[in-house]
């Protein structure tokens, strides 16, 4: 962690990024970073895998990079949005102090240009080149993301995560409604797998930097509530998470090799999320609590699962 920035965000006078002198490698880096590239990998993650499903095997290969390239586009232009709306808070965070618009590396303006950039070309890209449905659904998630989570719910409610993270269960339609131009039960089912999925893997994280949302009076759940009670809301949720990434196989989508990974990973995940309940119940609090270790395995477990959906229809 870095020490927080106390000045106002966008006083590029005062920062090493001031106009004259940046280069342009930090430059182009840290446009590269305003699209939160880690956060896109995930995404893909659950976006590629639904396409092989969707197609029954192997999708047309071209169709799986425009996919690729339209979706980090949006989501790119989604994660711009959000930083300059938030320049404020990220000044005063640990977390987001080097971010670019802190920083000063790249001015509020130009972020906002490159975000509507990225924004219009994504959607004429899925608009062209994919279909419709998906540059709908592709705008769709970026407008819910910018203006229903980052605008409205993330200063307003605890549950801020809960709602916002619709944005992040898109890709899941926009994979399956690349290839067959529709939505199904199928793309429904892993839409709510990444619903559930969503607080208990960030919650666990904002557990772990819960000063920082004190700080700049962001109510994400551990900031408003006790360790035990974060605790019990990610064990509820993890259960109705595993119970519904089992339904693709009853519904006729799936076989037996997504089924055994999907228990087998549900069951770990299950195993984590009470042991850090109990851990919670018991008062532990600080590094001994061991909440980034749910957090961790968050990311390992629906890489996982998406791969298995990936695979599955190979085996059947």
């Amino acid at each position: 962690m870095t020490a927080v920035e106390t000045r106002p965000a966008g006083a590029l006078s005062q920062v090493p990024g001031s106009p004259g002198n940046r280069s342009f490698g930090p430059r182009l880096k840290a446009f590269v970073a305003l699209t939160k590239p880690r956060v896109i990998e995930l995404l893909l993650m659950t976006t590629v895998p639904v396409m092989f499903l969707a197609a029954r095997g192997v999708p047309d290969l071209w169709l799986v990079l425009a996919t690729c390239v339209g979706g980090y586009l949006s989501a790119g232009g989604a994660a711009a949005y959000n930083m300059y709306l938030d320049r404020d808070i990220d000044a005063m965070m640990d977390r987001t102090s080097q971010r670019p618009l802190v920083t000063g590396m790249v001015s509020p303006r130009e972020c906002l240009v490159f975000a509507s950039v990225l924004a219009v070309g994504s959607t004429a890209w899925f608009w062209f080149l994919v279909n419709p449905l998906s540059a709908m659904l592709s705008l769709g998630a970026l407008l819910f993301y910018v203006v229903v989570y980052t605008m409205i719910l993330k200063r307003r409610t605890s549950q801020n995560i809960v709602w916002g993270g619709i944005a992040g269960c898109m890709p899941v339609f926009i994979g399956w409604s690349s290839v067959t131009n529709s939505v199904s039960w199928a793309s429904f089912v892993l839409f709510l797998v990444i619903f559930f999925w969503t607080p208990p893997h960030y919650w666990p994280l904002s557990m772990k930097v819960k000063d920082d949302y004190e700080r700049v009076g962001v109510p994400m759940l551990p900031a408003v509530a006790g360790n035990k009670v974060v605790a019990r809301q990610i064990v509820v949720y993890s259960w109705v998470m595993v119970a519904v990434s089992l339904l693709l196989q009853p519904l006729g989508y799936t076989g037996w090799f997504y089924t055994a990974v999907a228990v087998a990973c549900g069951a770990f995940w299950l195993r984590e999320a009470h042991a850090l309940q109990s851990r919670a119940k018991a008062g532990i609090t600080g590094a001994k609590l061991k909440e980034m270790r749910l957090f961790h395995w968050s990311i390992t477990y629906v890489s996982l699962l998406f791969v298995a959906v990936a695979v599955d229809p190979f085996l059947r």
